[in-house]
């Protein structure tokens, strides 16, 4: 059921001590959670969290956790976040086994409870527009108004439930509310909808249904017939646990969940709101649902962060109840802290400039061993062809250095990588005065990067062969908001930022990353880590970077040290 992350024992929080402190008491025979998405868009990181938080108590107890697709919005949901979900969900680590379930599943038996309750003269049908609904609940200092419809009968109430579910009327022109309190200083135990009209066919159940359920009616009931025991949720829900209480002790139901509230994930540099992810993907802001620039699960897979740093990074956040945003250097550290002790290395060269080493046979070339990572022996060495012309970062050469420059300019010597020392002895400038090429020459007593004579230089240089370079398109993203706190009003896309792509053609790797794999990242070395795009093909290749090598969350942390 889940990652077997070894640390996971020692996470202690507020939640896991109700868990421990209920299975103590014997209030709770075994632990039973859910992941309950809604399948109208992609999971984002926030979701991450949830998921880790449920399935993780889940394993750490000896319980379960089920997957429960909260489908009672037709209008909204497709079949295709469905399986969506699903994947993300495995991706990050966790698998649901036989406990996948849908609100859809309990349709009946929620309608029946609905009946319970009209029958018990506990709701009631009321023809007051939405609009009038909200006009007439009340405000935090002022009490709600009673429904000129309050007070209907119970035989009236049934038969426009019946006929509400038949689909006699039209959308908006009746709803079923719980009859509570409308003096109630929790606005949402105001007689709250339970049922409403809503003519949609269903990705499950078609067109079977006219009336469906909100969340608060379908959510804890459907809790109860799983045997959920321990209905987590972020603190947006806390004002709603009164009516989930409610509506659990006023029905007849198998069981007797309780709900608790953490504080939700707030990233920095993004927005984490599904109504706002939604626009920037049907706005065409960014690619899709899996642009690596979004929160999406979806698309911080294609960018190339593993699912063991995503984990990391949700147990470091930590479980609490007080909101507040966390820095995006946090999740990119932890994902170049995993990737800096697993990912290969290889050389890719992304601005390229072209050497041509004088002195180095013509025709020749030969193999350099490279180490593949520096920080893991057992990933072993790897061979890297080395011929007469070569490209570098054209950031590596300036024709006039300042002091402090030490990598190539005119007259000067640096180490390549693995391979040889090499002097630049003329730039080559086109008629615009752009340098178009170097002529270098080598020596050949440095092979391995040494000089035997002990010399030494300050600079190295990493290069690719132009005889065996794959080409490449590489795309370096940035975060998707400029600002640290986005804007979560209408206008927050104009915090949009406008260098969070930045394309890169002809870019020269290292003959071994034509034969990259899906989802291995790998280290470009002095750009980043990388992973391979799915849209790419041995014709074409494409990477994404996923994070860059410099660490900002260190400086952070540094900062707030002192």
């Amino acid at each position: 059921m889940g990652t077997g992350d070894t640390n996971t024992a020692e996470l202690r929080d507020f939640i896991r001590d109700i868990v421990r402190g209920d299975l103590e008491a014997g209030r709770a025979a075994s632990v039973v959670t859910r992941f309950p998405p809604e399948p109208n868009g992609h999971l984002h990181i926030g979701h991450a969290k949830s998921i880790c938080l449920n399935f993780g108590i889940a394993e750490e107890f000896g319980g379960r956790c089920h997957l429960r697709y909260d489908d009672t919005n037709p209008a909204k949901e497709e079949a295709e976040f469905i399986d969506a979900i699903a994947q993300d969900v495995r991706w990050l680590g966790f698998d649901w086994g036989e406990h996948r379930y849908f609100a859809s599943d309990n349709f009946e038996q929620l309608y029946d409870w609905a009946v319970h309750l009209i029958e018990a003269g506990k709701a009631y049908i009321d023809d007051q527009s939405g609009d009038e609904i909200r006009a007439n609940r009340g405000t935090l200092s002022e009490p709600g108004k009673n429904s000129p419809w309050r007070e209907r009968t119970r035989e009236e109430n049934l038969d426009l439930f019946a006929r509400m579910r038949a689909g006699e009327f039209d959308e908006g022109a009746r709803v079923l509310r719980a009859k509570i309190d409308m003096g109630s200083g929790n606005i949402n135990l105001r007689d709250p909808v339970l049922y409403r009209i809503v003519h949609a066919p269903h990705p499950r159940t078609g067109e079977d249904w006219h009336i469906y359920p909100t969340y608060d009616f379908a959510h804890g009931q459907s809790d109860a017939i799983e045997g959920v025991t321990h209905s987590l949720c972020t603190l947006e829900f806390a004002d709603h646990r009164p009516l989930y209480d409610w509506l659990i002790d006023n029905l007849p139901v198998p069981a007797r969940p309780r709900q608790y509230e953490f504080s939700r994930l707030n990233l920095s540099h993004t927005v984490l709101s599904k109504r706002r992810l939604i626009e920037l993907v049907e706005g065409g802001h960014v690619e899709g649902w899996d642009d690596p620039r979004m929160p999406t699960l979806s698309g911080l897979r294609r960018r190339g962060y593993p699912p063991a740093a995503i984990r990391d990074f949700a147990r470091r956040v930590g479980v609490t109840r007080s909101d507040n945003v966390v820095e995006m250097a946090l999740l990119e550290h932890c994902a170049r802290e995993l990737m800096n002790k697993t990912a290969e290395r290889r050389m890719a060269v992304l601005h390229p400039l072209k050497v041509v080493i004088e002195n180095y046979p013509e025709g020749r070339w030969e193999d350099i061993e490279a180490i593949n990572n520096p920080e893991d022996g057992r990933a072993g060495r790897r061979k890297v062809p080395f011929s007469r012309v070569i490209y570098i970062e054209r950031d590596d050469f300036m024709k006039d250095p300042p002091r402090k420059f030490f990598r190539l300019a005119p007259g000067r010597e640096v180490r390549l990588r693995y391979a040889y020392f090499i002097t630049c002895r003329e730039a080559v400038e086109d008629e615009a005065g752009d340098i178009v090429e170097l002529r270098c020459t080598y020596d050949p007593q440095t092979r391995g990067g040494n000089a035997p004579d002990g010399r030494k230089v300050r600079g190295t240089i990493h290069w690719v062969s132009a005889q065996h370079a794959a080409n490449a398109q590489v795309r370096l993203y940035d975060t998707l908001f400029s600002e640290v706190e986005p804007s979560t009003g209408d206008d927050f896309l104009a915090g949009l930022n406008p260098g969070s792509l930045d394309v890169l053609n002809g870019c020269k790797l290292e003959p071994a990353l034509a034969h990259a794999a899906h989802g291995v990242p790998v280290q470009f070395e002095r750009n980043g880590y990388f992973c391979l795009d799915e849209t790419s093909t041995p014709e074409r290749l494409v990477f994404n970077r996923t994070v860059p090598l410099r660490d900002s969350w260190a400086k952070i942390q540094a900062r707030a040290r002192g």
